[in-house]
């Protein structure tokens, strides 16, 4: 999990998980479909739920819930990150790639860039209130940060689907948020 200080204790609660970036760019916005497909990998192949998420341009937020939740989230980070820097040198993208190859630190030997900061920053969800909380944070993130004036208009959250179940992810619904239509409730 690298030497994050953050760990998950009970794995039959929800964890608000948040990774950046190790370069102040958009690269997840440009590649939001390789998050998107690390997130319903770890729903449909490692039965992780997913209960909201929001890709920001350098960073995301999820809660997620599930067996072996640390390793799956590490699995996801170097998924993505391959995928991400497979994608940067088919383009020949040489400015992100020596950003990424400048940002990597020095004990990072087995590779030549490094897309994610080290570790991940879980928070124990122990409430229906925090979990509330958390959900409305991670939906109202793309407002607080100026990219737009309603979370709806965001594409890149799970925003819409409690708002309308509009979803492309099989996530699973938080009961107390709102009542969409076609969604996995959460038990």
């Amino acid at each position: 999990m690298g030497r994050s200080r953050y760990k998950i204790h009970d794995e039959k609660y929800p964890y608000f998980i948040t990774s950046s970036l190790v370069v102040n760019s958009p690269l997840l916005i440009k590649y939001s479909a390789v998050i998107m497909d690390g997130f319903n990998f770890l729903i449909t192949k490692r039965y992780i739920k997913i209960y909201a998420y929001v890709i920001m341009p350098d960073h995301i937020h999820f809660i997620a819930e599930g067996k072996d939740l640390s390793k799956h989230t590490s699995s996801f980070k170097s998924f993505t990150a391959r995928k991400i820097i497979d994608c940067l040198k088919a383009e020949n993208n040489i400015s992100e790639l020596t950003a990424l190859q400048k940002a990597k630190l020095a004990h990072k030997t087995d590779r030549d860039y490094q897309l994610w900061t080290e570790g991940f920053h879980p928070k124990q969800i122990f409430s229906d209130e925090v979990m509330k909380q958390k959900i409305n944070y991670i939906h109202y993130n793309p407002v607080k940060a100026g990219l737009v004036s309603n979370e709806l208009d965001w594409k890149f959250s799970s925003a819409e689907f409690y708002k309308n179940g509009n979803c492309e992810l099989p996530l699973t619904f938080f009961g107390d948020m709102s009542t969409p239509t076609h969604c996995i409730e959460a038990s």
